[in-house]
């Protein structure tokens, strides 16, 4: 089994990659194998419509990303909550990518708040990023707040309290998503997923 880890935040050293490197090794102590795509300095060019008409230069920059997430069977979205939303750079990236590369698999959500906030991005994501790439997110979503006081490798960085709880919260969470992630391979094995006439979401 695979797992892709998607940290949605544009900025260098952000505590949304600190937690999808987190998440990462405990994926990997598990015996799991892992993908960690970062959205650090924006790799991704804004949509244009030229991603439609097979353009060479589109194609050098999404071809092996296609491929990473294609072979993943599961994913973790981090998203920071930047002014009561999901950074532009992360909705950007769903419009990057279809049905083939995302469509059924299971993805758990992940918000980032350096306060107590953290609600909008699970709300925001929910609610609008699956519809045509048909990516599906479980039920169980973590909200990180005051993020900069957990999962932190010093310990003493780190608010006793808040921080094991946090961390039994997510080795839980991980094992729901592995168990989604074996279901639904299934499905994708048993149950006509792609429908050219039935391309797009409703």
């Amino acid at each position: 089994m695979k797992i892709g880890i998607i940290s949605g935040s544009h900025r260098n050293l952000s505590e949304s990659e600190k937690v999808a490197c987190y998440m990462q090794q405990q994926l990997i102590s598990s015996g799991l194998d892992t993908w960690l795509f970062t959205l650090a300095d924006n790799p991704l060019p804004l949509w244009d419509q030229s991603i439609w008409n097979n353009d060479a230069e589109w194609n050098r920059l999404l071809d092996p990303l296609k491929k990473e997430l294609s072979e993943c069977d599961g994913f973790i979205v981090i998203a920071p909550e930047w002014h009561g939303q999901v950074p532009a750079g992360l909705k950007n990236f769903f419009l990057m990518f279809s049905r083939f590369e995302l469509g059924h698999k299971p993805a758990m959500i992940v918000a980032v708040s350096s306060g107590d906030g953290g609600a909008y991005p699970v709300a925001e994501l929910r609610m609008s990023s699956y519809k045509n790439n048909r990516i599906c997110y479980i039920p169980e979503h973590i909200i990180l707040r005051n993020v900069e006081n957990i999962l932190n490798e010093n310990p003493a960085d780190n608010d006793e309290l808040a921080d094991g709880y946090f961390r039994q919260r997510i080795d839980w969470a991980l094992g729901i998503l592995q168990g989604y992630s074996k279901a639904l391979k299934t499905m994708r094995e048993t149950t006509e997923i792609f429908h050219d006439k039935f391309g797009n979401g409703m």
